[in-house]
């Protein structure tokens, strides 16, 4: 029977490696600007090594920035806001939003907020932006972008909307629906990134990280 020789595993060009615990690591400390587990479990699919601060900024909308610019600008305030502290660390913030007609649906305040948004959402198109930022102080590194993702959803008997908001957490998400929850039975379609829709469009994110990350020894 031949020998078998095992290699250690190299993963992004010497930079990242995978530890004894299956985990994507740098050199770096990473944090996740975010308390959100939907960000956590699609961060966690990947392996990568990082630990959460939220941000805990306030968020409003009274700002006159088109959609894709209000996200990516949040963005990059809940970042800024952790990197300040820890500047040899890398930072990722993100910012989900539901953008209907111009219109941004953030995060209900109560129940009856939550019914009308899902009203306003039953059979109409809308979109999911979220903005992505990272960022290592030290090095001098940033990076902010976006990704937009179309939801096409079916009309909602006002029955179902009242059993989704009285058995579902929704005052947490963007537009008051949970695309991995059982609201998935109302979404027709989606044109784009489905981890998008949950908050942190992966495929994107790793391309950036990695260009990102090659600055970082």
């Amino acid at each position: 029977m031949p020998k078998i020789i095992t290699k250690k595993f190299h993963i992004l060009e010497d930079v990242q490696y995978l530890n004894k615990n299956n985990k994507m690591t740098i050199s770096q400390k990473i944090i996740l600007a975010s308390k959100s587990p939907r960000r956590k479990k699609i961060l966690d699919l990947i392996g990568l090594d990082f630990i959460i601060h939220p941000s805990n900024i306030d968020e409003h909308s009274n700002i006159d920035l088109s959609p894709i610019d209000f996200a990516k600008y949040w963005s990059k305030k809940k970042a800024k806001s952790i990197s300040i502290k820890n500047k040899n660390d890398l930072i990722i913030g993100a910012d989900t939003i539901v953008n209907l007609n111009d219109k941004i649906l953030g995060k209900p305040k109560s129940k009856e907020e939550s019914y009308n948004m899902l009203k306003e959402l039953s059979g109409k198109t809308h979109s999911v932006i979220t903005g992505i930022t990272i960022v290592h102080e030290h090095k001098g590194l940033i990076k902010t972008f976006s990704e937009l993702t179309k939801v096409h959803v079916r009309n909602i008997p006002n029955k179902e909307i009242l059993y989704y908001i009285n058995n579902y957490p929704t005052q947490d998400k963007s537009g008051s629906y949970g695309i991995q929850d059982w609201f998935s039975v109302w979404i027709k379609k989606i044109d784009g990134c489905y981890y998008n829709v949950m908050g942190l469009p992966l495929s994107k994110f790793y391309k950036n990280y990695i260009q990102l990350t090659k600055y970082i020894d």
